[in-house]
C-alpha cells in the first residue's frame, strides 16, 4: 500500500487517539485500549514499509506519548513476583503451546533413536554415556546397588551440583535459539539420544522397574524443565524467522523477552528437581508407592502449570 492510502485510510484513528491523549474527547477504557493495540501496530508496518518517513516519525510520537501517560505515574506492585507466576506468565505462555509440543515431540523422539541405538549397536551406550559411568554402573549392579551412584556424593553438594548443571544445559537450549532453532533442536536430540540410550541400558540388565522408579523422582521435572527451555529457545528462534506485522528486530526483542520469561518460570523447579535428586532420590530403599507417588505429583505439576493453568486462564472473562 502507498504511504498516501496508508495515512487516508488511518488518520482518523489516529486523530480520535491524539484528541483523547490530549483530554479533549473521552473514550471508554477498551475502545483507547483497541486504538491503542491499533497505533501500535501502525508503527510496526510503518517501520518496516516507509522507514524514515513523516508517517513513521508522527506514529512513533504517539505510541511514545501513550507509553509515557500509561506507565509515567504506575506503581509496581508489591507482590509483582507473585504475580508474574500466578498470571503474568501463564497469560503469555499461553501462546506458545506450540512451540513446547515441538520441542517435546523432538525430544521425545530422539529418546526412541536413542533406546533402538543402544539395542542394535553394542558400543552406543559407552559412547553416549561414557565408558568411567558405565563401568561403575555394572560394578554396582554386581554389588547389588545399581542406583548407588545416587550416594556417593553429599546430600547439598549433590543438590548444588545438579542444579547448577541443570541450568547449564537448559540455558544451552535457550541461547542456542539464535541459530534459528537449529542449535536447540541439536540440545534436545542430544539429550534426548542420552536418556533413550541410558535407559535402555538398565532394561538390558533387567533393572528396568529399578531405574525408572527412581531415577524419575527427580527425572520428571528435570526433563521436563528442559523440554521447557527447548521451547524457550524455539520461541526465540521463531522472533527471528517470523516477525508478522513487526519489524525484524523488534520481533527478535519480543522472542527474547518471552523467552527469558519462560526461563525464569523454570527456576523454581530447577530448585526442586535439584532438591529430589540430592536428598530424596538416594533413598532408594522407599516403598514403591511412596516413588510412583512423588513422580505422578511432579508429573501433575508440570502439566499443569504449563499446560492446564494457561489454557484455563484464558478461558477466563477478562474483566
Amino acid at each position: 500500500m502507498r504511504e498516501a492510502a496508508f495515512v487516508k485510510q488511518n488518520k482518523d484513528k489516529w486523530a480520535t487517539f491524539e484528541n483523547a491523549l490530549s483530554n479533549k474527547t473521552a473514550l471508554t477504557p477498551d475502545k483507547l485500549s483497541d486504538l491503542y493495540i491499533e497505533i501500535t501496530d501502525h508503527l510496526s508496518y510503518a517501520k518496516t514499509f516507509y522507514a524514515g518517513s513523516n508517517t513513521e516519525f508522527y506514529l512513533n510520537t504517539l505510541a511514545s506519548q501513550a507509553h509515557q501517560k500509561i506507565y509515567k505515574t504506575k506503581r509496581e506492585p508489591k507482590n509483582r513476583i507473585l504475580e508474574f507466576w500466578k498470571t503474568e506468565f501463564p497469560t503469555m505462555f499461553y501462546h506458545h503451546q506450540r512451540e513446547l509440543l515441538i520441542a517435546f515431540l523432538v525430544f521425545f523422539f530422539f529418546s526412541l533413536v536413542g533406546a533402538f541405538s543402544a539395542a542394535n549397536e553394542g558400543t552406543f551406550v559407552r559412547s553416549i554415556l561414557g565408558d568411567s559411568y558405565v563401568n561403575m554402573t555394572l560394578e554396582n549392579i554386581e554389588k547389588g546397588d545399581p542406583m548407588a551412584v545416587y550416594k556417593q556424593m553429599g546430600e547439598f553438594n549433590m543438590f548444588l551440583g545438579i542444579t547448577i548443571n541443570n541450568i547449564r544445559v537448559a540455558l544451552m537450549a535457550f541461547a542456542y535459539g539464535i541459530l534459528l532453532g537449529i542449535g536447540t533442536l541439536f540440545v534436545m536430540m542430544q539429550n534426548g539420544i542420552m536418556l533413550g540410550s541410558f535407559q535402555y541400558f538398565f532394561y538390558d540388565k533387567g533393572l528396568l522397574w529399578e531405574s525408572v522408579r527412581t531415577i524419575w523422582i527427580h527425572g520428571t521435572i528435570e526433563i521436563a524443565v528442559i523440554i521447557i527451555a527447548g521451547c524457550a529457545g524455539l520461541v526465540l528462534a521463531n522472533g527471528i524467522l517470523f516477525p508478522g506485522t513487526y519489524t525484524r528486530l523488534e520481533s527478535f526483542k519480543r522472542g527474547v523477552q518471552n523467552g527469558l520469561k519462560i526461563m525464569l518460570s523454570t527456576v523454581p523447579f530447577f530448585i526442586i528437581a535439584g532438591f529430589l535428586e540430592g536428598f530424596v532420590t538416594r533413598h532408594t530403599e522407599m516403598p514403591d508407592a511412596l516413588a510412583i507417588l512423588i513422580i505422578l505429583a511432579s508429573l501433575a505439576l508440570i502439566l499443569f502449570y504449563y499446560v492446564i493453568y494457561p489454557k484455563r486462564l484464558n478461558k477466563r472473562p477478562t474483566p
